[in-house]
């Protein structure tokens, strides 16, 4: 039997060994889901025998993150702004990075209700479901090629307490996609085909590589969304893109090309491009 205390050693000196990036975060944080204890019990505690059946879980789950698999799937958890959501091997892991594409859309939506909201690629569904949160009666649609994804996004519904206002379809892009839509966001496949190689092993070998495969300069799904969002969004409507760190210049050239205005790059916290968002033309009335 070992005490709390050596197993979270041993957890540090598995994963260090195998050249896991954040060795204590994450042995700490599986010893937190395996034994469902936070820092303060753990401190008091730490000392005192663990249970064996759990320390066998928490080894098991050393072992998995030692071969690169990424922490979320282990645990089947992801936070996203300010929510739970679940996640398994065949969605992309939501990203801290991603809730400046959410951030910018509820500046850009104002307060409005009753908007409906359409996300493409929508992967687990977390960012079309936080907006969800934040929008006062929205209706959404997210859509998505892969049908096990749509299985996880419609969970993460479930859990989230959307089902009544969330619609998930299978589709290329917009092939199955009908009706017209305040909101387009998405955060399509943005990486290089030939940069996918040099990506770190939790992503490239554990992350579903259509979510992350931009074709060969990453901009293939922009182009796509951008040449054809114009038919499924009202006047003056929403068109947000999370994008690559150096692809603002080009995605906002895509929008302008189209004909959208107030076309805006956001940067993340360390000055990396990370969202570009526009509006889509007012059609003028004539009387």
């Amino acid at each position: 039997m070992s005490s709390y205390r050596e197993l979270f050693n041993y957890g540090k000196a598995v994963l260090k060994k195998s050249g896991v990036a954040e060795t204590e975060p994450d042995a700490w944080l599986l010893m937190e889901y395996v034994f469902d204890i936070d820092r303060t019990w753990y401190f008091l505690h730490q000392e005192e025998e663990a249970g064996e059946e759990k320390a066998e879980q928490y080894a098991r789950l050393l072992e998995k993150r030692a071969q690169h698999i990424p922490l979320q799937q282990l645990t089947c958890q992801a936070w996203f702004y300010g929510l739970e959501f679940y996640v398994n091997e065949h969605v992309l892991i939501p990203r801290q990075d991603t809730e400046i594409l959410v951030e910018e859309v509820l500046k850009e939506a104002g307060g409005r209700k009753g908007l409906k909201v359409l996300d493409l690629c929508t992967g687990s569904g977390c960012i079309l479901l936080s907006l969800l949160e934040h929008l006062e009666q929205a209706q959404g649609m997210g859509a998505d090629l892969s049908e096990q994804a749509l299985l996880v996004a419609e969970k993460n519904a479930q859990i989230q307490g959307k089902t009544k206002q969330t619609r998930f379809v299978r589709s290329d892009l917009f092939e199955a996609v009908c009706g017209q839509f305040d909101i387009l966001v998405s955060n399509p496949p943005y990486i290089p085909t030939a940069v996918i190689r040099e990506l770190m092993d939790e992503v490239r070998l554990y992350e579903p590589r259509m979510a992350l495969d931009g074709h060969e300069d990453g901009l293939y799904f922009y182009r796509e969304i951008a040449a054809h969002a114009g038919e499924y969004l009202k006047g003056n409507g929403i068109l947000a893109f999370e994008i690559g760190y150096d692809q603002g210049e080009a995605v906002s050239g895509l929008l302008e090309k189209e004909g959208y205005r107030e076309i805006r790059i956001v940067k993340d916290l360390a000055g990396l491009d990370r969202v570009v968002i526009g509006r889509k033309k007012q059609e003028e009335k004539y009387v």
